[in-house]
């Protein structure tokens, strides 16, 4: 199961890449719940507690370093506990999630993509058209 491609920006979570999703969204509570839950960033800088948000996920998050949230109101004036990261992320039906992921540090958002397997969330993010793009493993929180 599935659900978010994401870039790192100075240890926070950044997901880009896009398209529009394939047919109707899926619910994801009821259909993908495996990407459900809290995940950390490699780092263990940032957790995001994704959870259902009517036929779509978001991502909220939940807890935070001093340097990662130092990093977040720089560049959004806002704190980053309580920020929703993840917005309206879909089944796309060819394997992940689609969906808006906002970016505090940059203060910008982007589309994205990712998958989740067992305890482990694989997040690829793109910028200019799939040109410039990073992974990352982000693992479940027990």
């Amino acid at each position: 199961m599935n659900v978010v491609r994401s870039i790192c920006a100075a240890g926070l979570l950044m997901l880009c890449a896009g398209g529009a999703a394939a047919g109707g969204p899926t619910p994801v509570d009821t259909t993908h719940p495996s990407a459900l839950g809290v995940w950390r960033n490699p780092k263990n800088s940032v957790h995001l507690e994704i959870h259902s948000c009517g036929e779509a996920a978001c991502g909220t998050v939940i807890w935070s370093t001093p340097k990662a949230d130092a990093a977040a109101r720089k560049g959004s004036g806002k704190p980053i506990i309580g920020q929703q990261l993840l917005r309206d992320f879909v089944w796309d039906n060819r394997g992940y999630y689609k969906g808006k992921v906002y970016v505090p540090d940059l203060n910008m958002t982007f589309t994205g993509t990712a998958e989740a397997v067992g305890d482990t969330l694989h997040a690829r993010g793109c910028l200019l058209g799939r040109l410039i793009c990073k992974s990352q493993t982000w693992t479940r929180v027990s």
